[in-house]
């Protein structure tokens, strides 16, 4: 059984190590990494980071956050060698254990993105697999899968294994704190980044399903020799 590093936050992954989370996918080495992604900088007091989505409210982002969140995963698929997954035990827990296997057995370095709520959100914590299902439904978190050995067969390495968004964004964002806080203190700007995140949503979702339908000619071949 392959090890894994120390499960580590957003805020390290997406921002201030982003620099040594890139060097360890680049290295190529046979390293998994689990990054259990809060949104936002839950161990020093809820401050906005790069895995902040739009609109959410965050210390530094009071007035909402105005940039979308920073697609981690995509940017490890840049590699080609990089075994990648989107995951939320409360949506698919099946799909979870699923890429941690896969993960594990890929022979080469892996990162798993986790959906993990939290207590900043501005939620019930006995609701947190309810929302982390809501998260997925509304497209917000697609859940997906990046297996490198399926390219080298031949095979389209990308898997999309959530389905089309079912239900609105708001119906998601409007069960936490982060994204209500906004709608009493300023309505018309809240209702601005809903529909701006509402439209990212739309495009990440779009840029997923094309993916997913591509050959595999269409992603980075990996380079490094088998034996």
């Amino acid at each position: 059984m392959r090890s894994w590093v120390h499960p580590s936050g957003d805020g390290w992954a997406y921002d201030i190590g982003a620099g040594g989370l890139d060097h360890v996918l680049a290295s190529g080495r046979d390293v998994n990494v689990l990054v259990l992604d809060t949104e936002v900088y839950s161990n020093t007091g809820g401050q906005s980071s790069k895995a902040t989505p739009l609109g959410a409210v965050a210390k530094f982002a009071a007035g909402g956050k105005a940039v979308p969140k920073k697609d981690l995963a995509l940017q490890a698929i840049a590699y080609g060698n990089v075994y990648v997954a989107r995951v939320a035990m409360g949506a698919d827990p099946q799909q979870t254990l699923r890429a941690l296997r896969e993960a594990e057995a890929y022979e080469g370095p892996s990162l798993i993105i986790a959906y993990s709520h939290c207590i900043a959100h501005g939620i019930e914590m006995r609701n947190g697999m309810d929302q982390q299902y809501r998260a997925v439904a509304s497209g917000h978190w697609p859940l997906m899968r990046y297996d490198p050995a399926v390219r080298a067969e031949g095979g389209n390495p990308f898997l999309l294994d959530s389905p089309r968004p079912r239900i609105a964004l708001a119906d998601y964002t409007g069960r936490e704190l982060r994204y209500r806080i906004l709608t009493r203190s300023d309505p018309a700007e809240a209702e601005r980044l809903l529909g701006l995140a509402q439209q990212e949503v739309n495009r990440r979702w779009a840029t997923y399903e094309e993916m997913a339908t591509q050959g595999a000619e269409r992603f980075p071949p990996g380079a490094q020799r088998s034996d």
